[in-house]
């Protein structure tokens, strides 16, 4: 015969406080992904006219050396890339957001869950993305002190 665990037959209750905290945590999270799709498509505005802003640039300052027009398609690149970037954790909480509004205002268990699953996505993209520039850090610290001890 099969025990089953107090955990098992365990079921979460949201009392009224914590539903207040979850429909405030949603509309905040909506104005946050609002705002994160406005900055992304100010990324993607500046990304265009940098192509054109810093080749110019550089094709008036002697000392930019090789690269001189093409700094402007680096630069635009760069930008494009940081709006790609940025543009997942703000999907994913954005759909929190939705999803989160959507349950309270249907009750719908289903839709909260969703929402949830959104929110662990989003914290798990900024986790990765924290590390991945912390490593980033750790190597341009390591190949600037073995630099400055080769320079010497």
């Amino acid at each position: 015969m099969e025990e089953t665990s107090v955990f098992e037959k365990f079921e979460l209750q949201l009392d009224q406080t914590a539903r207040d905290f979850l429909k405030e945590t949603a509309k905040w999270a909506y104005i946050l992904s609002i705002i994160g799709y406005v900055g992304i498509g100010l990324m993607l505005l500046l990304a265009v006219f940098a192509g054109s802003i810093f080749s110019s640039m550089g094709s008036a300052m002697p000392g930019m050396g090789g690269l001189g027009g093409s700094f402007g398609i680096i630069m635009a690149f760069v930008y494009v890339f940081i709006a790609a970037i940025y543009f997942f954790p703000i999907y994913y909480l954005n759909k929190f957001a939705v999803n989160a509004k959507r349950a309270f205002r249907d009750n719908d268990s289903e839709a909260l869950t969703n929402a949830l699953g959104y929110l662990k996505s989003h914290y798990k993209f900024i986790g990765i993305l924290m590390l991945a520039i912390m490593v980033l850090y750790g190597l341009i610290f390591v190949v600037a002190i073995l630099g400055a001890l080769l320079g010497r």
